[in-house]
């Protein structure tokens, strides 16, 4: 491109102009093989340059000009450029308001450029300009190689539709045509309907708000699908005959090998047979015996010859038997076919077997869990009878606390010191109590819900005991007054170790709920990783069989549409030859004709050259009759 952007500058200081900025900005970073210089206002001047250029331009395969405001001096400078380009494919001309100057231009392109491939030519007014359009769509009719056309909103009129059907009906590249909302209506509409049954490459063909009727906007599409399947079988057509066209050339190159080895053989065969021959000669008269073992040599050659020659008729049955191959090849397809169903057959049973083993385990797990929820449920009932039994102590408790209550009244004076330290003693116990509490508390908080309720009963209770203990202590030392101080430490001291038995077994207790709920999770776990992996085999099953199922139908398809294309081209096959045997026919009756006038001819022309020679005769005799004189007198009477 910088090469370009310097020829374009030297072009313009020749002619006597400026470059353009904007234009010199866009070319220096474009795309190697793409010119962008859409939106941009370009001079006369730019356009003249820009048309030299791309005379002589070997790199460039896009050119992009829309709403460039050419005008129609500068757009014509530039499609002569073009005419005698042979690189570009892509040329877009869109929004630069193209008139008759500029169809006329595009016309004698269309006529000389042989390249373009795409032309754009939206947003122009060249529809306003009849003779010039009809121009355009004469030049279009002769080119052969743009394939798409886009002429959406200029202003093309029925009477220019009717031109482009003209062009359409002649013209035998373009595939794609785009005219939306131009004024074509419903004369232009029916004048392109009428020309495309004899246009057979064109496949699209856009005429979205042009009031054409609806009827024939159906026609229009009925017609362009039959192009788009016609398009299709052809491409299809020209595969399989490109395809055995190359098994042909394999096998005329075997042929020609096996040929030229052959002759080769022979030729080898033929230089020994003369080196024996003059061996042989040499000595005829002194070896009788080894004339005859060259006889016998001979005639082993003569044997390898026939062998040779019945080696090639083998080969040229080989060449026949290839139909044969192909038939044998699809009954192989075929049963291949079929193998392959049976194989998907087995997989299906197979996958329904794994499917069946992991529903079983499935139900060896849930069996399990069943089981563990009943061993929780043994548990629960195992706490509910120890507090039960805490129950039982309480109520003992009270009744003592009772008795206690009436013998308190009596001893209260003496026990005011006790009562002090006890009070210090109960505090210590508290606050050992409060630090237990928190523990349990802090364990407990990570078993379940249902749980913490029973625990926090079982603590309830276990305050209402301790507290019973107390009164029970303080009874017994205003009762006893020493003795009873002792008696309460014992009972303190059991109390304490019912009290830890009783926090033991509810952390034994939670320690187990705690281990059961451990492992319900990890069953649960493993029942849904389980559970994931049989939902992850079922997917894979169904997509392995998804795939196969694919598969297969497409080698299915593929084998239908080969049977198809063969059967077609076995009766494009049968048609031609049917043509050429008639044609055979046809010509060999013209030759029995020429023949028949050829003979009548030569009969005639000796009809003529006898009468010539009767007449020579006759005038011969006459001339010898007056040169003797009186027999031509005798004569004359006669005559």
């Amino acid at each position: 491109m910088e090469e370009f952007r310097h020829s374009y500058s030297r072009l313009c200081k020749e002619s006597g102009a400026e470059p353009q900025e904007t234009v010199l900005q866009q070319l220096q970073g474009l795309p190697r093989g793409r010119l962008d210089l859409a939106t941009q206002s370009l001079t006369v001047d730019t356009c003249r340059a820009l048309g030299e250029l791309l005379q002589k331009e070997a790199l460039l395969t896009e050119l992009i000009l829309s709403d460039c405001m050419l005008s129609e001096e500068g757009a014509t400078l530039l499609l002569q450029g073009l005419c005698a380009n042979t690189v570009v494919r892509f040329l877009d001309l869109k929004g630069n308001n193209l008139r008759a100057a500029g169809a006329e231009a595009l016309g004698q392109l269309l006529r000389q450029n042989k390249s373009i491939q795409s032309l754009t030519l939206e947003w122009n007014n060249m529809g306003a300009w009849e003779d010039a359009f009809a121009t355009f769509c004469r030049a279009l009719a002769g080119n052969g190689a743009l394939r798409q056309l886009d002429l959406r909103n200029n202003q093309i009129s029925h009477k220019g539709a009717e031109e482009l059907a003209l062009a359409l009906s002649r013209n035998a590249s373009l595939q794609q045509l785009d005219l939306r909302w131009n004024d074509i209506g419903l004369l232009g509409g029916r004048a392109l309907v009428n020309c495309l049954p004899r246009n057979k490459t064109l496949w699209r063909l856009e005429l979205a708000g042009n009031n054409v009727p609806g009827d024939i906007l159906r026609a229009v599409e009925q017609a362009m699908d039959h192009n788009r399947d016609r398009q299709t079988t052809f491409r299809e057509n020209q595969a399989r005959t490109h395809v055995l066209s190359k098994e042909v050339q394999h096998l005329q190159e075997e042929k020609s090998k096996q040929f030229l080895d052959l002759m080769e053989t022979i030729e080898k065969q033929r230089k020994e047979m003369a080196r024996s021959s003059r061996a042989s000669a040499i000595r005829v008269g002194q070896l009788q015996e080894a004339l005859n073992e060259r006889h016998s040599i001979i005639n082993a050659l003569k044997a390898k010859l026939r062998m040779a020659e019945a080696a090639l008729a083998l080969s040229e049955q080989k060449a026949q038997g290839l139909g044969e191959l192909l038939a044998a090849a699809e009954q192989e397809q075929r049963s291949l076919a079929q193998r392959q169903a049976k194989e998907h057959r087995l997989e299906q049973q197979e996958a329904a077997e794994r499917e069946a083993k992991l529903l079983r385990d499935l139900s060896a797990a849930n069996e399990k869990t069943l089981l563990l929820r009943n061993q929780v449920d043994e548990l629960e009932r195992k706490v509910g009878s120890q507090q039960e039994q805490l129950f039982l102590a309480r109520q003992e408790l009270t009744n003592t606390a009772a008795e206690l209550k009436t013998r308190a009244i009596q001893a209260e004076e003496h026990l005011e010191l006790e009562k002090k330290r006890s009070r210090q003693n109960l505090e210590d116990l508290e606050r050992l109590r409060a630090k237990e509490v928190e523990h349990l508390t802090r364990r407990l908080e990570e078993s379940e819900r249902a749980m913490q309720e029973r625990v926090q009963r079982l603590e309830a209770s276990r305050l209402s005991l301790e507290e019973q203990q107390r009164l029970a202590h303080l009874e017994e030392k205003l009762r006893l007054l020493a003795q009873a101080r002792d008696e309460a430490q014992s009972a303190c001291v059991q109390q304490r170790q019912t009290v830890a038995e009783a926090q033991a077994q509810a952390g034994q207790l939670g320690l187990q709920v705690e281990g059961l709920r451990r492992r319900l999770q990890e069953l649960q776990q493993e029942l849904s990783h389980k559970d994931q992996e049989k939902v992850a085999e079922v997917t894979r099953v169904r997509v392995e069989l998804q795939e196969q199922n694919g598969r297969l139908q497409a080698q299915l398809t593929a084998q239908e549409a080969l049977r198809e294309k063969a059967a077609a081209l076995e009766r494009q096959l049968k048609v031609i030859t049917g043509d050429h045997r008639e044609a055979l026919l046809d010509r060999e009756s013209e030759n029995a004709s020429l023949r028949e006038k050829l003979r009548l001819k030569e009969a005639e022309i000796a009809r003529i050259r006898e009468e010539e020679a009767q007449r020579a005769s006759f005038l011969q005799n006459a001339v010898l009759a007056y040169v003797q004189g009186s027999p031509l007198r005798a004569m004359s009477p006669q005559k």
